[in-house]
């Protein structure tokens, strides 16, 4: 088997792992270990050598490679709203009229239906049409839609 075989099971071993974990970190060993390939294909047959290029280039794409693909991942994964925070903004349908003074109320949500209380302390209607504002634990917070 020749070295430059060697270096590329290591890169695709490598890559398979990062599939595996999260962190986009052991990609960067990746990229070093098929730099250390192509360099032992182009006639680096010094494995001191070899190594020392899987390292730097390892280093390399630590340091700057790894920096710009977390922002991108992080950015992403801020943007979307998940579970019940996913509601805040969502239109509802009161289902139990609405009164702060008798701790009553319900909202209709896709198909869930929400213990509520109105943003101002107002009383709501049964069938009025409102936005949910906030989420405190399983109480929604909303307010009258005109």
């Amino acid at each position: 088997m020749e070295v430059y075989q060697i270096w590329l099971i290591a890169a695709i071993v490598l890559v398979i792992i990062e599939i595996a974990t999260a962190g986009f970190g052991v990609i960067c060993f990746a990229i070093g270990a098929g730099f250390a390939a192509l360099a032992a294909v182009l006639g680096v047959e010094n494995a001191v050598w070899q190594i020392v290029i899987f390292a730097a280039v390892s280093f390399l794409t630590f340091l700057f490679l790894r920096p710009i693909a977390m922002r991108f991942l992080e950015k992403k994964s801020k943007d979307v709203k998940t579970n019940a925070e996913a509601i805040v903004g969502r239109k509802g349908v009161v289902s139990e009229r609405i009164d702060a003074t008798q701790h009553t109320g319900r909202v209709a949500i896709d198909g869930d239906d929400w213990k509520a209380v109105s943003e101002d302390g107002s009383v709501i209607e049964q069938g009025q049409t409102v936005e949910i504002v906030k989420l405190d634990s399983i109480i929604v917070t909303v307010k009258p839609i005109n």
